[in-house]
């Protein structure tokens, strides 16, 4: 006896098609999973086969063989136990096989055969909705995440049992309704306006959020570094739908939405310990889990304290930043997940932070070098804005008048990045950050006095070729922000100052 089940699993967030292939015959009784299973998988036999005879089925007492097809893909996870448990039982003829095409199972199953919730819902159903599938059963817990998705039936389910009962028209389950695309925004506690003074320093934030540049903002512990920071989120555009799907689809892989809002709505704000791995960083695991950076995917990444960081924990950004992506490789698995996002970074002038400042530093050139080298060359080339955060004046920290609120500055930005996007509509990009080499040739040309300025700036502070270019795309978005064509002298002028840090 053989039966097919039709499911999809995952390879980073996206999805591919699974048979699940059951063949029941006479022979020695044993159950076998074939086809490039995870230990999870392979695991599966057991709490399948306690679950099935828990549900009042009989569980086939000969070989069963089990092959998930491509063999060629590994595949992981918890997910596939409800496909397996429908497959063994189709193969006993105790289900019937019309209602079975076209339908996606997705689950994990309990011994005591109750579906078990699982992560990466969203992506799943989107991906099966994709190939052609009609109805999806799922978990009644991921009800909530996977109605997202429209233009696919969505049916909760309890247990194997209701599962089996459903498809034999023995009972009736009401499909899931999608719900509408509108989901509340969070609410900021904090907002620009409650930062006194920095005038510098906030420009050079709006510069970094209209743009989606890189930050790094060195300063004396208590100059306001890690409140500004923390400040950006709430001047950034919203999310746009299909963004919001797309960091949904992530945060979903990885166990992190909210049952109360399954539609991340507000750009990412991830801010991990500097304690943090290599691997809990860029992704990875045994099951090959988005790290951090791809958390804050299309959104910011705030490192605080970026020395304390393990300098190769750091040097693994070097890529990521580049290419907006991680490849992960583990176990003969190749996996992509995007990470676009904007690093915003922070780090005091030496160990005591008082270095430059006007209190006294009390580190020696030695210690204060050895700081400064935890953070490498080529990361901090990466890295577009570099400013210096001074203390905060006593009269600007009492004076009464009244500072930008974060509404007006986002407005700002909003009206920086429409630009772009139009610019860019046939270029496949949406900022300034993304422009290759060729796409700034186009849009970044520099009359010849700013040739000169730039040439004389590129010697004496004997920046790369990467830096050169960084300098260029911030001019563009400072052009951008003074609504003009052309970049001019002010422009790069402006741009050059982010990059003559003395410490480096």
């Amino acid at each position: 006896m053989l039966s097919i089940i039709k499911c999809v699993a995952l390879n980073g967030i996206q999805g591919f098609i699974v048979d699940v292939q059951v063949d029941v015959s006479n022979g020695i009784p044993k159950c076998d999973i074939v086809g490039l299973p995870d230990a999870s998988i392979r695991e599966s036999k057991e709490r399948v086969s306690t679950a099935i005879k828990n549900s009042g089925f009989e569980f086939p007492n000969k070989k069963i063989i089990i092959n998930l097809a491509p063999a060629t893909v590994r595949k992981e996870g918890t997910a596939l136990d409800l496909s397996i448990a429908i497959a063994i039982i189709s193969a006993n003829k105790n289900v019937n096989v019309n209602n079975i095409q076209q339908t996606l199972f997705i689950g994990e199953l309990g011994i005591d055969g109750n579906l078990i919730a699982i992560n990466g819902i969203l992506p799943i159903c989107i991906e099966a909705k994709r190939m052609g599938f009609k109805r999806a059963i799922i978990p009644e817990q991921n009800c909530r995440e996977a109605c997202i998705v429209d233009n696919i039936e969505i049916i909760p389910a309890k247990s194997l049992k209701q599962v089996v009962m459903f498809l034999n028209n023995q009972i009736s389950i009401n499909p899931v309704k999608s719900k509408e695309k509108s989901y509340n925004e969070k609410q900021f506690l904090f907002d620009f306006s409650d930062v006194k003074g920095q005038k510098n320093i906030k420009r050079a934030l709006e510069i970094a959020a209209s743009g989606g540049h890189n930050c790094l903002l060195i300063g004396s512990p208590g100059s306001g570094k890690t409140m500004m920071a923390k400040r950006i989120q709430t001047i950034l555009p919203n999310l746009t739908f299909d963004e919001s799907i797309e960091v949904t689809k992530i945060h979903s892989i990885a166990g992190k939405l909210s049952n109360n809002n399954p539609l991340v709505v507000n750009r990412p704000f991830v801010s991990p310990h500097y304690s943090i791995t290599k691997i809990a960083l860029v992704g990875g695991y045994k099951e090959i889990k988005p790290g951090e950076i791809s958390i804050a995917h299309n959104g910011i990444l705030f490192l605080d304290e970026l020395p304390e960081f393990d300098r190769g924990t750091l040097d693994a950004l070097r890529g990521p930043l580049e290419d907006g992506k991680i490849q992960i490789n583990r176990s003969g698995m190749n996996i992509s997940y995007p990470c676009k996002f904007m690093l915003i970074a922070s780090m005091n002038p030496c160990p005591c932070g008082y270095y430059g400042s006007e209190n006294p530093c009390k580190c020696n050139e030695n210690s204060i070098r050895r700081y400064l080298n935890k953070v490498s060359g080529p990361l901090l080339d990466r890295i577009d804005i570099q400013v210096r955060v001074e203390r905060v004046k006593y009269h600007d920290f009492n004076s009464e008048n009244e500072e930008e609120s974060s509404a007006t500055i986002k407005e700002r930005v909003k009206k920086v990045r429409n630009i772009q996007n139009e610019r860019y509509k046939e270029e496949g990009i949406l900022l300034n950050s993304e422009l290759n080499s060729e796409q700034m040739k186009k849009y970044c040309r520099l009359n010849k006095n700013c040739e000169k300025i730039l040439e004389k700036y590129f010697d004496k502070l004997k920046l790369s070729a990467r830096a050169y270019s960084k300098i260029l795309k911030v001019a563009r978005t400072i052009a951008d922000m003074d609504s003009s064509k052309e970049i001019d002298k002010t422009h790069i002028l402006e741009a050059v100052q982010y990059r003559n840090l003395d410490k480096f």
